[in-house]
């Protein structure tokens, strides 16, 4: 699903003041993502950002390309209760965000933890 139906599906997200892990993650074919967890559902979830061009404008700045909503997947990974248990399961991630299979060392620790079954 994209972004919009995601929060469409559930208006408390909308609302919900949500956390951020991160915007770098990376998978092994170099796809990046971004991982958020959403504080009135405890939702984990991982959305896929498209790589966009990035042109320069008359004045002389570069910007990204606008993101097609639809290329903006939104992946739920699973519940985790508390803003706390989320940094206890993902204790590291910065350093693992940065890696080239971060994605994978973080879906890694979530099934270890039981948030995660795919």
């Amino acid at each position: 699903m994209n972004i919009e139906e995601f929060y469409a599906q559930d208006e408390r997200r909308r609302a919900s003041s949500e956390i951020e892990f991160g915007r770098d993650w990376r998978d092994v074919g170099g796809t990046r993502y971004e991982l958020s967890w959403v504080a009135d559902t405890g939702e984990l979830y991982l959305m896929r950002e498209p790589v966009t061009e990035v042109y320069e404008d008359p004045l002389g700045d570069f910007a990204p390309e606008p993101a097609n909503l639809d290329d903006l997947v939104v992946t739920v990974l699973g519940v985790v209760t508390t803003h706390e248990r989320v940094e206890e399961i993902l204790v590291g991630w910065p350093e693992k965000m940065a890696g080239p299979s971060g994605v994978e060392w973080m879906l890694g620790v979530l099934k270890a933890a039981g948030v995660f079954t795919p």
